[in-house]
């Protein structure tokens, strides 16, 4: 469940994202799941680790645990252990390229894999949406300097789309269609409060907010294409999504 973006209850704020986190927690098949937090694209801010505590633990009943990577030195065999005894395991939002970075030093993008071999439910928000698409559109570069440029970063490719989060904020539209322009595939736009639930190789789109939509984008013949992805209750085939498709022509 990758989620484009949306408020989780940090103070004076309200949770956007109720209906999609209620739909990860459906996902484990438990009642009260275990849930590891991962806060490394935060820096394991304390905030935010209070904010998941309180929402997915005090309000939704989930049994919350806390994986941080900044300052805790765990062996790979500790890490390996918290990650794959959980049911769901869910990546805040942040510096992605930071993450990602401490992710592939520490050995976590292998011990991933082996959670998603295992069928554990994979989620996240903004950067905790794009570690798990082959590369994403990322504003990494704007925690040293505000007025950096966004970056194309490779992700962990479990899903293989680029992956652009807050699509309907922070000027992401326009960038995503440039780098799509060199970039193979497809990119997924996502707004914030909309998310993509890939399930056995299919795939639907859910939104806590109803006005929220997500979009395929790609480049053709020299022509860019935005075209939105319908809501359904059904899920269809991911395959589908991932190709390059005008009319009833597909290109890979």
């Amino acid at each position: 469940m990758a989620i484009g973006g949306g408020a989780i209850g940090k103070p004076g704020t309200k949770v956007e994202t109720l209906a999609l986190d209620l739909e990860i927690i459906q996902l484990s098949g438990r009642k009260r799941p275990k849930l590891l937090f991962i806060p490394t694209a935060s820096s394991d801010a304390n905030w935010y680790c209070k904010a998941i505590q309180k929402h997915f633990g005090d309000i939704l009943k989930c049994k919350v645990e806390i994986l941080y990577l900044i300052n805790n030195q765990h062996s790979k065999k500790e890490i390996e252990k918290k990650i794959l005894k959980s049911d769901i395991i869910y990546v805040g939002g942040g510096n992605t390229l930071k993450m990602l970075t401490i992710w592939r030093k520490l050995g976590v993008d292998s011990i991933i894999f082996k959670a998603y071999e295992n069928d554990i439910v994979l989620s996240g928000l903004s950067a905790g949406a794009i570690c798990w698409f082959r590369y994403g559109d990322s504003d990494s570069r704007r925690f040293k300097n505000p007025d950096a440029n966004l970056i194309k970063i490779r992700g962990l490719n479990i899903i293989n789309a680029l992956c652009c989060p807050h699509y309907n904020t922070e000027g992401r539209k326009e960038h995503v269609k440039i780098i799509m322009k060199k970039t193979a595939g497809v990119a997924i736009g996502l707004d914030n409060c909309s998310a993509i639930e890939c399930v056995d190789n299919k795939y639907r789109i859910i939104v806590s907010r109803g006005s929220a939509n997500a979009f395929k984008l790609f480049w053709l013949d020299g022509k860019y294409h935005e075209e939105v992805i319908k809501k359904t209750e059904t899920f269809l085939p991911l395959d589908t999504l991932l190709v390059k498709k005008v009319g009833l022509v597909s290109y890979l």
